[in-house]
């Protein structure tokens, strides 16, 4: 191979290095040496190009050190739905949840926490706060789940490690474990300092990028949320979006391996692989399953009278509760024997996790009278494809109503990707 071919190569195999590593901070903010080793040596190989790329293209800032990597993102934009964290597959955070915590971050900042701490000691301890706050914590089931699930979340993002015992043995059996204390992480759990901040309400604001140019948002708004509707973008969003559409779709793939889609309803920026996306859909599980089923079988048997136009720029799909509710009966029915039996035996607890989980892919919103359907949901359509009926087979038999039937609604809507998803 001659000089320039091999330098040509070369190139060409960091470029594939830095994007693969720009997914993996997209997908994990926080990641460190000892549950990311492979992802955190491809970050540090690569950082001085990804800090620039981050900080021009998405305003975010990437801190790397020896034994971890903290890509600090920008809020996201108040269209965004919002994305509660998780400890594993456990439920939600909710408010409760949160506060303690931060009551635990707080407690392994506190002065004489050493390097290791025992579990039931760092549990007192968060009690003992939580108390001095005005923070609800008593000895029930359910706040022990959630003090488990705020310290498990330590654990998920490496500030803790379990050395000796586990998390999970303490909360079912009492048995102590050892947890070691990664300090140069938990230092970097803010994103920015919060002094002067009162008010919940003004933290958004105060992490917000100060001079943020609709190129820079438009473009984050692209890579972290699932769908981007036209009718909330910002009037120079829309004319960057028009203007600038195929540049914007080269660097979307050049850095961060992603295709972008634009439709006249919006546009949305996925990778074929889905290694960029924290949720998988379609994807394995009851919830996951029946959101896909409910959503071919309600865009699939929509009357015109469904059809109404929003209060935006985009028409939607409207569905009373009581049509969700009896398609999901129907659903549960046919996959008795398939899906859990917690889901089959509470339809409602099926249908708000469902819908839930469609409004978090921007899929769908509700409201007391019913879920909305974006367009884009009939990209996870099944596409059927049936072959034209020949003139000697018209002569035989009459044409079926399958033949005959008029187009669903949105039928041609994000054809391409729903084509590239599947």
């Amino acid at each position: 191979m001659s000089m320039p071919a091999r330098t040509a190569a070369t190139a060409a195999h960091d470029a594939l290095e830095r994007r693969a590593a720009a997914r993996a901070l997209l997908a994990t903010p926080l990641m460190n040496a000892h549950q990311h080793p492979d992802e955190l040596a491809l970050v540090r190989r690569h950082a001085p190009a990804l800090r620039t790329v981050f900080s021009r293209m998405l305003g975010y800032t990437l801190i790397v050190e020896s034994s971890f990597a903290r890509l600090v993102k920008a809020p996201l934009s108040p269209d965004a739905p919002s994305r509660a964290v998780r400890h594993g597959e456990g439920p939600a955070f909710g408010p409760h949840t949160y506060a303690l915590f931060c009551l635990a971050c707080a407690a392994l900042l506190a002065p004489g926490t050493g390097e290791q701490v025992l579990v039931s000691s760092f549990i007192e301890q968060i009690r003992a706060d939580a108390a001095a706050a005005g923070v609800e914590v008593d000895d029930s089931l359910v706040q022990r789940r959630r003090l488990v699930a705020a310290v498990g979340l330590l654990i998920d993002w490496g500030v803790l490690t379990e050395t000796d015992g586990t998390l999970a043995g303490w909360s079912d059996r009492k048995e102590e474990a050892l947890l070691s204390i990664h300090r140069p992480l938990l230092a970097h759990l803010l994103a920015r300092p919060l002094g002067g901040v009162t008010r919940a309400e003004d933290v958004p604001e105060q992490m917000r990028p100060e001079h943020d140019e609709p190129r820079r948002s438009l473009r984050r708004k692209l890579v972290e949320n699932p769908l981007v509707r036209r009718d909330h973008l910002s009037d120079a969003e829309r004319d960057v979006l028009s203007r600038e559409r195929t540049e914007l779709t080269r660097l979307l793939d050049e850095h961060f391996g992603l295709v972008l889609e634009v439709r006249a309803e919006g546009a949305l920026a996925y990778s074929s692989d889905s290694a960029a996306s924290d949720v998988d859909f379609p994807g394995p599980g009851t919830v996951r399953q029946a959101a896909l089923l409910l959503v071919d079988m309600l865009l699939g048997k929509a009357p015109a009278a469904w059809r109404e136009q929003s209060a935006g720029l985009v028409p939607e799909l409207w569905c009373s509760w009581p049509t969700v509710d009896a398609a999901l009966k129907d659903l549960t029915s046919r996959y008795i024997s398939a899906w859990s039996s917690l889901y089959v035996r509470d339809v409602e607890r099926l249908r708000d996790d469902v819908t839930a989980l469609l409004v978090s892919l921007s899929l769908a919103s509700a409201d007391a009278t019913g879920l909305r359907l974006h367009p884009a949901a009939a990209r996870y359509r099944p596409l059927v494809r049936v072959p034209s009926r020949t003139r000697a087979a018209n002569r035989l038999t009459e044409p079926t109503a399958a033949d005959t039937a008029p187009a669903a609604l949105f039928e041609d809507t994000w054809t391409t990707a729903r084509e590239a998803s599947s």
